[in-house]
Formats: structure tokens, C-alpha cells, sequence
């Protein structure tokens, strides 16, 4: 008799219970995709969530420089670039962006400057967030 055969002429036993390590793994794949699944979701979300974050800076520097270069403009005054400025924002972001733009006349090595400031929430969820989390400017060379 060969060692593999056994006593039962060619059937082997295995030890324990038939399929136990079929049995102790059942279920396992659903618990994997739901933990990955969860992980791949929660990534996603970060990534949307920044993307979100960088549009709405980029969206009010463009603003505050589009402002900017109105106010300098031969026949307009530095509060109708404040007042461009907060309608550009207004039309793409919201009146809430809007809330807190300001000016300042500076001087730069003897040339002249105006400064949009623009303070606007910091979106952490969605567009929700806290009040001054972003201050951007924007600057135009006066004439």
C-alpha cells in the first residue's frame, strides 16, 4: 500500500471537517469591498472637495485682478473696481463670496498701485465653511 492511498484504497481523509477553510473565509470578499470601497469613496471626496477649493481661489484672484484693472481704468474710480469685483464673484460663486472686498492705493517704486483685497469662506464641505479662510488680492498699475 502506497502512502497515499491509505486504508480506504485510494481515498485520502483530510483532518477536520469538510470545507472548514471554505467555511471560515465565507463572506470575507463582501467585508474587503466594503472597507476598500469605503477608503475609495472617502479619497474621491478629498480629491472633489480640493478641486472645489482650488476653483474657488483661482476663480477669486481672477476677480480681484479683473477689478483691479477695471478700477484703474482712465474714467472709473477704485470702488468701481470693489464693485466689479464683488459682481464678478457674485455671478460665479455667490453673494456670499462677495461680502468682503476692499481697496488700497499704494505706491511701488514710484509707480502706482491699486489693490483688490478680497476675503471670502474657506469651503471645507461642499461650499460650506468658515468665514475668512481665503484673502486673495489683485493689482493694477494706476496712470
Amino acid at each position: 500500500m502506497n502512502r497515499r492511498q491509505g486504508r480506504r484504497g485510494g481515498r485520502t481523509r483530510r483532518s477536520g471537517v469538510a470545507g472548514c477553510g471554505r467555511e471560515r473565509e465565507r463572506g470575507s470578499a463582501v467585508v474587503d469591498f466594503v472597507m476598500v470601497g469605503a477608503l475609495v469613496s472617502l479619497v474621491f471626496m478629498a480629491v472633489v472637495q480640493l478641486a472645489l477649493v482650488l476653483h474657488v481661489r483661482n476663480t477669486l484672484i481672477d476677480a480681484a485682478a479683473t477689478g483691479a484693472r477695471y478700477g484703474t481704468l482712465a474714467d472709473r474710480t477704485p470702488a468701481d473696481g470693489v464693485a466689479r469685483t464683488a459682481a464678478v464673484i457674485g455671478s460665479s460663486l455667490g453673494e456670499e463670496y462677495a461680502g468682503d472686498v476692499s481697496y488700497a492705493e499704494q505706491t511701488v517704486d514710484g509707480a502706482r498701485l491699486l489693490e483688490i483685497t478680497v476675503r471670502a469662506p474657506l469651503p471645507v464641505i461642499g461650499f460650506i465653511g468658515p468665514g475668512d479662510g481665503i484673502e486673495v488680492k489683485g493689482h493694477a498699475a494706476r496712470r
